[in-house]
């Protein structure tokens, strides 16, 4: 199974404030203000707010603490923001004072606490809190192991359209974590997330649809995934994309493309002896041309 773990930060903290400004903009004068970019107009309108009870005020200002916007970076104050938000019962600064507490950050590590605080979260419908509390129960950090529980977690983070929660209970269904073995399930799942494009989701799927396990066949398909997580970076993706071209399927056979993918992902730790052989076969031009067009891709021009 591919492993899952607590992230160092997650990316969907930023997603969550962005629909609190949203949300927030036409009755607040702070969240007005955020969103214009008036950081410090909008730090001095949340307290003001904040002293009249707002939890979105509070939460703000753990925000614009936490990352450091128009005042300098603090944890502890963030916290502290946080927390205030967190007692009058916003989810969203539940879910940010869990990450800093999960991640010791101007507070005592805590992984009990932080899941705690996901939890309450999680249970208000955040599905950023949703995947984590998932996590630890997966590790057994802070939860007792459950695999049961963190696939029911894991199950509603990806309903609520969480990619890497969709990534990781196709992982639950492909594996029998938590919930039984469904190749049918794996496939929808691994398929939204890749759909959405996360990158070794589009691998996985693209295997999926290659060999048909829990979707029909569709090695053309397989292969545009491929192509799209090589350019995304992904080494993986980046040698299949090469042994794709090297042995002609799907693509015309194309050595020097094969071999260019080949050497990107190589440099990337990814090594494979039998397209190791074909390059040693190429001619003095052929290596030539592929390697200008690996240094075309280091120097960030796509070549094809």
């Amino acid at each position: 199974m591919k492993k899952v773990r607590l992230p160092m930060a997650f990316l969907a903290g930023a997603c969550l404030l962005a629909a609190g400004v949203a949300a927030h903009a036409k009755e607040s004068e702070s969240y007005t203000a955020y969103a214009e970019g008036k950081y410090l107009t909008a730090l001095e309108l949340a307290e003001k707010e904040a002293k009249s009870g707002s939890k979105e005020a509070y939460t703000l200002m753990g925000e614009i603490y936490a990352e450091g916007l128009g005042v300098a970076q603090d944890y502890t104050k963030a916290a502290d923001a946080y927390a205030k938000a967190a007692d009058l019962g916003d989810p969203n600064a539940q879910f940010s004072l869990g990450l800093l507490v999960a991640e010791g950050r101007g507070v005592r590590k805590d992984l009990r606490i932080a899941g705690g605080l996901f939890e309450h979260a999680a249970e208000a419908g955040n599905a950023a809190a949703q995947y984590n509390l998932a996590l630890l129960y997966v590790n057994g950090r802070g939860r007792d192991m459950d695999d049961v529980k963190a696939a029911e977690w894991m199950a509603k983070a990806a309903a609520q359209g969480n990619v890497q929660a969709q990534y990781d209970l196709g992982a639950f269904y492909q594996f029998g974590r938590g919930v039984p073995i469904d190749k049918v399930k794996a496939a929808e799942w691994t398929g939204k997330a890749a759909d959405a494009g996360l990158s070794a989701a589009q691998v996985e799927y693209g295997v999926m649809l290659f060999k048909g396990v829990g979707v029909e066949a569709d090695q053309k398909r397989a292969a545009q995934l491929f192509r799209l997580a090589a350019e995304d970076g992904n080494p993986v993706a980046q040698n299949r994309l090469a042994r794709l071209y090297a042995n002609g399927v799907v693509f015309d056979t194309d050595l020097v493309k094969a071999a260019k993918w080949h050497l990107i992902a190589r440099q990337a730790g990814v090594s494979d002896f039998s397209l190791d052989i074909m390059l040693a076969k190429l001619t003095k031009e052929q290596r030539v041309e592929a390697e200008r067009a690996v240094d075309a891709w280091n120097s960030g021009r796509l070549t094809d």
